[in-house]
């Protein structure tokens, strides 16, 4: 197995991305909208993967955080609110704000479960300060630590009682980038005093989930040269260290403009920095070949890492009324306006 995450070009599998897999078993795929028409489609792709991957296991991902980042969208899957609509509610009463965000959550892992996808790239833990870019914006759950940090955990656990893996991210924060890390690359100068202070606190409290994605950001307080996928110090020191974090660590899209060089190299790098996996998106055959050539296989501690978090899909479901749950969410979010 490979400590790859990549992605497939269209809604079906072709014969020779079905040999690539097989050749070299990636530990997980994503889904984008390109993957997506309806749920038996959906279905089939997802059994597809896992049997060129030879492993029942592997992690299929997709970005479903609601607003304007949702894969899966009407007809055939409801639209979910964005992270602020849940965050309007939390200087209205905070309980009921974290209730809003678990029950979102929950909703979403009943659709992602029902066709066999078991990780939902959510929560958003960035922290957004004036004046950054809007690649997140609202998508955050708040302006200030204390409601990010709350309600990302409770939409954590909203994916979990149903079934699916939530994924930390931007570790270690993306909130303060004044530019789109699929575009740019983003430099962040901002004293360790702030940083610790007003942008890693979420990461922190949420630092015994299971997986993690980084930010294609420079800390120039930690690392003044490299990104925080690709920084030893900054995933040392920072993520490993300062966050407590564990679990399985991956990196952003090896194809944003963030990253710079070969492919080839930018996998290598990713692995050196200590990142235990690689994700690629785009479904670019060239591309992918270039990341898996020479790729060295999962190793003992990213298997580890791996092992954990797969376990806990195999903890049943907590039960619950879907319809009941809608219109407590519906009844919640009327709260904010």
């Amino acid at each position: 197995m490979t400590p790859l995450i990549l992605g497939a070009a269209g809604p079906r599998l072709s014969d020779r991305e079905a040999d690539f897999f097989a050749e070299h078993r990636p530990c997980g795929f994503i889904l984008f909208k390109r993957n997506i028409e309806e749920p038996a489609q959906v279905r089939a792709l997802v059994a597809a993967l896992r049997r060129a991957a030879d492993n029942p296991d592997a992690l299929i991902l997709i970005d479903q955080e609601g607003g304007r980042v949702a894969r899966l969208r009407p007809p055939h899957w409801r639209e979910y609110p964005r992270g602020a609509e849940y965050g309007r509610l939390w200087p209205i009463d905070p309980d009921l704000a974290g209730e809003a965000a678990y029950l979102g959550a929950r909703l979403i892992a009943d659709d992602l479960a029902a066709l066999g996808i078991n990780v939902d790239c959510l929560p958003v833990l960035d922290v957004p300060v004036p004046g950054a870019d809007n690649i997140i914006g609202d998508r955050a759950y708040g302006q200030a630590p204390e409601p990010v940090m709350a309600l990302g955990r409770a939409a954590a656990q909203g994916l979990l009682d149903g079934g699916v893996l939530p994924i930390i991210k931007h570790i270690p924060g993306h909130g303060r980038a004044m530019a789109d890390s699929h575009l740019a690359l983003p430099v962040v100068e901002a004293r360790r005093a702030a940083l610790e202070a007003h942008d890693f606190p979420p990461f922190r409290a949420l630092g015994d989930l299971p997986l993690a994605m980084t930010a294609h950001v420079i800390f120039t307080a930690y690392d003044r040269d490299n990104p925080a996928t690709t920084s030893p110090g900054v995933i040392a020191d920072v993520i490993r260290g300062l966050m407590g974090f564990d679990g399985l660590l991956m990196s952003d899209d090896l194809s944003m403009k963030a990253l710079s060089g070969a492919f080839a190299a930018r996998r290598a790098a990713v692995l050196a920095a200590g990142c235990d996996v690689v994700l690629h998106c785009n479904g670019e055959m060239a591309e992918m070949r270039e990341i898996a050539a020479g790729c060295p296989a999962l190793d003992a501690a990213a298997g580890r890492r791996l092992a954990a978090a797969t376990a806990l899909l195999r903890r049943p479901a907590r039960p619950f009324d879907r319809g009941q749950a809608e219109a407590r969410l519906a009844e919640l979010l009327a709260l904010a306006g």
